[in-house]
């Protein structure tokens, strides 16, 4: 029989996983379907229970189930524990295992297809937000030489960054800083990711344009449109890049959990991006 996998969410209509997938299958020779399921908003466990039931290997969550996904699964992995959400789910033996391949998309994404290197930079991360704790643990481990997170509300980025302090400790990693837009004054970063939803509503953040160094890349979790924030990477004379390659290299990690077989990202790419 061919196994089944899904991605769950609500709304669910305009996901990409399922072509995605259909791509990785093709590419790689691999006896698959994958389908998306609209899960009711008080429904998430039941929709999950009623895949596993009729043969479902894994599912990929989306929003708004992440965190309720965290809570279903009875084992998950040390970067699911991290980001407090899951992403990724694999049924089988009687468990559900819970994973989360978001930092993993990521840094995969800005290393192999943009040749960012993350070791020794400066790294500010906008906002502070589920998009935002899910790829702290990930970018830490690549050893940049600082990590700013910078949100609205100063306090809340403090406090994420708090929750990270024992966890760098452990690791030897640097310790991330936390704080608001105005405390960004007369720093600079070699990398600035926006994971916030401002891309999404068309608003502008109040990010001075000193934060972008010369010659550094401004990344935007958002896909698809060309933000306010990627717009003023633009006149400051950054390079951009759109959430896409995330995206795909997420759903890759996730086929690779489920698989055993590690896709070739770049054609998947290149397709979307055609359209």
């Amino acid at each position: 029989m061919t196994d089944r996998y899904a991605v769950l969410g609500n709304p669910i209509g305009h996901s990409k996983s399922p072509r995605i997938h259909a791509l990785f299958a093709t590419q790689t020779g691999q006896d698959m379907g994958y389908e998306a399921l609209l899960a009711p908003l008080d429904g998430f466990a039941a929709t999950v229970a009623e895949f596993v039931a009729a043969g479902g290997r894994g599912a990929n969550v989306t929003v708004p189930f992440k965190e309720e996904a965290f809570r279903l699964a009875s084992r998950r992995s040390p970067r699911a524990e991290a980001a407090g959400a899951v992403n990724t789910l694999s049924f089988g033996n009687g468990e559900i295992v819970g994973d989360n391949t978001d930092g993993a998309g990521l840094v995969r994404d800005l290393k192999t297809n943009l040749g960012c290197e993350l070791a020794g930079r400066r790294i500010l991360l906008l906002g502070a937000g589920g998009a935002a704790r899910g790829v702290i643990l990930p970018l830490l481990e690549e050893q940049p030489a600082r990590f700013v997170i910078a949100n609205r509300t100063a306090e809340k980025a403090a406090r994420l960054a708090g929750e990270f302090t024992g966890e760098t400790a452990k690791r030897g990693l640097i310790p991330l800083q936390g704080g608001g837009f105005d405390d960004l004054a007369g720093m600079s970063f070699d990398l600035v990711i926006n994971a916030t939803s401002a891309g999404l509503s068309d608003t502008a953040l109040p990010l001075p344009d000193t934060a972008f160094a010369p010659g550094s890349l401004a990344y935007d979790m958002v896909y698809g449109r060309e933000t306010h924030f990627m717009a003023q990477a633009r006149r400051a004379g950054c390079r951009v890049a759109d959430g896409l390659g995330m995206l795909v290299e997420q759903a890759a990690e996730a086929f690779f959990l489920w698989r055993g077989v590690r896709p070739q990202s770049a054609p998947v790419i290149a397709a979307l991006r055609q359209g």
